[in-house]
């Protein structure tokens, strides 16, 4: 929905360590994330664009009020300090000793489709509901899942799905 845009451009910006606007109109949200990215201390990176079009309005007037212009990704990795990163190649192997890659216990799985099924009703609910309704992280709360007596897939609208007991859909969030 457009009324979370504004939050969402501000998560977007918090989180990272700067933003890059590729194209943007003078009314373009990614204008209001660049402004975001700039009130909160993040780089602004800009890709100039002609004069006469008007997609390139407001990236050029971003790299007029400081953004620094972009033509390469090279151009950010330099600016955010990491022109000398090692290739992924040349790093040192992550050591996963101790760390369980293999297939959940029954238990694990048994409990999450337990929490799953007392939350499910005749009446549809997105998957974001049931993973908050049932405190799981998503990936456990998929492990149970598989197997509770949920029929397939409905689509509700593009994008969203939902679960409903024995009559069921899961619905995938955006």
């Amino acid at each position: 929905l457009a009324r979370n845009f504004p939050r969402r451009n501000r998560l977007i910006s918090g989180i990272a360590r700067g933003v890059v606007i590729v194209e943007a109109s003078p009314r373009s949200g990614s204008l209001i994330t660049a402004r975001m990215a700039m009130e909160q201390g993040r780089e602004v990176f800009a890709v100039p664009g002609s004069a006469v079009d008007p997609r390139a309005r407001g990236t050029n007037h971003l790299i007029r009020q400081g953004a620094i212009l972009t033509e390469s990704a090279e151009d950010v990795f330099q600016a955010l300090n990491e022109a000398e990163r090692t290739p992924l190649k040349e790093r040192e192997p992550i050591d996963l000793k101790g760390v369980s890659i293999g297939a959940p216990a029954p238990d694990e799985v048994e409990e999450a489709r337990g929490t799953i099924e007392k939350i499910l009703s005749p009446t549809p609910s997105l998957v974001d509901e049931i993973i908050r309704n049932c405190q799981f992280s998503p990936p456990r709360c998929v492990l149970g899942a598989p197997g509770i007596g949920v029929g397939g897939p409905s689509r509700t609208s593009p994008g969203q799905s939902s679960f409903t007991h024995k009559e069921s859909t899961l619905i995938q969030s955006p």
